[in-house]
């Protein structure tokens, strides 16, 4: 309640069947006290992701998975975004308001960060790249970057002679190495080179959070 929204954890045990959560999440669809339904991700093996995903309601997908959401983002309408992609573009905003022109970068091609922070960045008129494990010339590609977001789960991958000068890096990768939480850019050698970096942990993350209460107000509004 500190933001003023009335929150309900409901629990499963990991044996719960698939057909238990979709009668759930219908009963919260029809629900009209109930503006926005997240579904924790990963799901035990017995149930399918894309069924629950496709099973919420667009217009209470606090998480922007729908495809009717996904949809509506490639397309450049109104949709609900996925909080973290729209967490970085916020960030992102908050250094360089006009992106038009600029050459963003975005390592990794996931549904949940790299595609929609792609089709965000398109929106802003940036010229986007997205490179992935099978992308060749990876440092090249990326020293090409006006704004770098690094989305792959790779611990350190990104070295300072990976970045151009005054460039943007935004730092999406939690990875454990040891008992420290790290990125996916080796902060260090790059914090010194650019005009503005994420750090991990405390960067991104609590913009994703910020973005989930934004997406839920969102959705009470549009109901």
């Amino acid at each position: 309640m500190e933001v003023g929204i009335n929150s309900e954890i409901i629990r499963y045990s990991k044996e719960v069947t698939e057909q238990e959560v979709l009668k759930k999440i219908e009963e919260l669809n029809n629900n009209s006290d109930v503006s926005g339904i997240l579904v924790q991700l990963p799901l035990p093996k017995q149930i399918d992701k894309e069924k629950i995903i496709n099973t919420i309601s667009p217009f209470k997908d606090v998480d922007g998975f729908h495809p009717i959401n996904v949809g509506n983002l490639s397309s450049g309408y109104n949709a609900i975004v996925p909080c973290t992609p729209l967490g970085c573009l916020l960030l992102i905003k908050k250094i360089e308001k006009n992106l038009s022109g600029k050459h963003a970068v975005i390592l990794g091609r996931s549904n949940l960060n790299g595609k929609p922070m792609a089709q965000l960045l398109l929106k802003e008129n940036c010229t986007v790249t997205i490179v992935h494990s099978k992308t060749k010339n990876l440092k090249e590609e990326c020293l090409r970057a006006d704004i770098l977001v690094a989305a792959v789960g790779v611990a350190n991958l990104v070295k300072g002679d990976w970045v151009k000068k005054d460039s943007i890096v935004i730092d999406v990768g939690i990875n454990k190495v040891g008992d420290k939480i790290v990125g996916d850019v080796q902060f260090d050698e790059v914090k010194d080179k650019v005009k503005a970096i994420t750090p991990v942990p405390g960067g991104v993350g609590p913009m994703t959070i910020a973005c989930l209460l934004k997406n839920t107000l969102d959705c009470f509004k549009g109901r």
